[in-house]
């Protein structure tokens, strides 16, 4: 082929979908970005456009976008999982978060006084120390009102009956922390406990059996 002077081959066609793979990745559009670069590939290679460069930018983007998206996803179905209410009796030991206990819940042995995080819970049917007896559910848009405050206010909540009592049951309250409250928290706890565990049955139903 003849070329006249001064005359140079056209440059190739910036493909488009590369500048869109680039333009979404930084926007943070993972999974976008990513498949835009897959077809921007394809395209060059077919139609001999260029932007080779700007598709791999956006590949690199989009792959680091969707790896943050996937693990994004999972830290919140796993908070959801980790703060989701127990049933009232459960049918196995497990173990969960003081945020899921209900009314109804037997706890296999009393952590040490403090901060509570993760206790056992066990079917009431098995033997265990303490239940979980009645709550108290702080208003919504209430302030915190101060640790002695807040376990004072669940305590007037929880009361046992003078049969129980006599035969040595007591109250443990658990209410919410400014830690555990500024994540939402406002549900205290009461529980019956009969030290050194062994009791069967449930208080709630008038089962419960003292060792």
């Amino acid at each position: 082929m003849h070329y006249a002077p001064g005359w140079t081959e056209p440059r190739a066609r910036l493909e488009p979908t590369a500048v869109w793979s680039l333009v979404t990745g930084v926007l943070g559009l993972g999974p976008v970005a990513l498949g835009l670069a897959v077809v921007a590939f394809r395209r060059i290679a077919t139609r001999h456009t260029r932007g080779r460069g700007l598709a791999i930018a956006g590949a690199v983007l989009g792959t680091l976008g969707t790896i943050a998206l996937v693990v994004g996803v999972t830290v919140a179905v796993l908070t959801v999982m980790a703060s989701r209410p127990l049933p009232t009796d459960v049918p196995a030991p497990r173990d969960a978060r003081a945020q899921q206990l209900v009314t109804g819940n037997c706890v296999l042995s009393l952590p040490d006084d403090g901060p509570v995080d993760t206790v056992r819970v066990v079917p009431c049917a098995e033997p265990h120390e303490a239940q979980v007896v009645t709550e108290f559910t702080f208003a919504p848009a209430a302030v915190w009102p101060g640790q002695q405050a807040a376990d004072a206010r669940v305590a007037r909540a929880c009361v046992l009956d003078a049969e129980e009592i006599d035969a040595g049951v007591r109250t443990v309250t658990w209410s919410p922390t400014e830690r555990s409250w500024a994540r939402g928290d406002r549900v205290g706890l009461c529980l019956a406990v009969v030290d050194g565990g062994g009791v069967t049955g449930s208080f709630l139903d008038r089962t419960a059996e003292l060792p």
